[in-house]
């Protein structure tokens, strides 16, 4: 193997992640993100997690999700890579959206702004956009916290679209409907009843990206 080949072989090797499903369609260990895609897909409250090297995936699946994200000597806490700016409200949630495409693949979640501890994640579907998602993200953090009597716990999402849409309780999207997004208007249909029928208290706010740096439900693949 000449120099070159062993530095790409290095590199694959240094990106190469083991993924754990702890609650999904099919439990297990994953080692390529689509193989743990469709352990995900459609499970809801689904529980997973990516890991550099086989042991450490290894140890994490014979434990649960609960102990894993627990404080500990070989357990990791999920929290935000930095360090969260003073104007940012801890006790919150944060939403975002993440779409391959225009239109293209679309998944939403929600997360614990404080700690990063994933909410709830929805999707894929295709054929989207990322202003749905974002719409779609903030009305099922508002539908949750509904359901739970929480009208204290404020909202982020960094689109002011979004927003915008939750706040006329309508999105108003350009996108063309067909057969393979029928899912997609369905849930924005199932959203903007939800806005229609229940009033919420829960306070939302832009997520000042240019100077807190991403948003914590952000997926990571800019």
């Amino acid at each position: 193997m000449n120099i070159l080949s062993q530095i790409t072989f290095l590199m694959a090797s240094s990106k190469k992640k083991y993924y754990v499903v702890w609650e999904g369609n099919r439990p297990g260990i994953y080692l390529t993100w689509n193989e743990c895609r469709e352990q995900i897909s459609g499970y809801p409250g689904a529980r997973y997690k990516a890991f550099k090297t086989l042991e450490a995936a290894e140890e994490a699946y014979t434990s649960s999700f609960a102990d894993f994200i627990s404080e500990g000597q070989s357990k990791t806490k999920v929290k935000p890579e930095n360090p969260l700016p003073p104007e940012v409200i801890l006790n919150s949630w944060s939403v975002d959206a993440a779409c391959s495409g225009n239109p293209g693949e679309l998944e939403y979640r929600g997360v614990v702004t404080q700690s990063g501890e994933e909410i709830f994640r929805v999707g894929p579907y295709q054929q989207g956009t990322n202003n749905i998602g974002e719409f779609l993200a903030l009305v099922h953090a508002l539908a949750l916290l509904k359901k739970q009597n929480d009208d204290k716990t404020p909202l982020y999402s960094d689109s002011r679209t979004a927003i915008l849409w939750v706040k006329k309780k309508k999105a108003n999207t350009q996108l063309k409907k067909t057969s393979r997004n029928r899912k997609i208007f369905d849930l924005i249909d199932r959203a903007t009843d939800w806005l229609e029928k229940y009033p919420y208290k829960n306070q939302i706010y832009k997520w000042d990206t240019k100077n807190w740096g991403e948003i914590p439900a952000d997926f990571g693949r800019k």
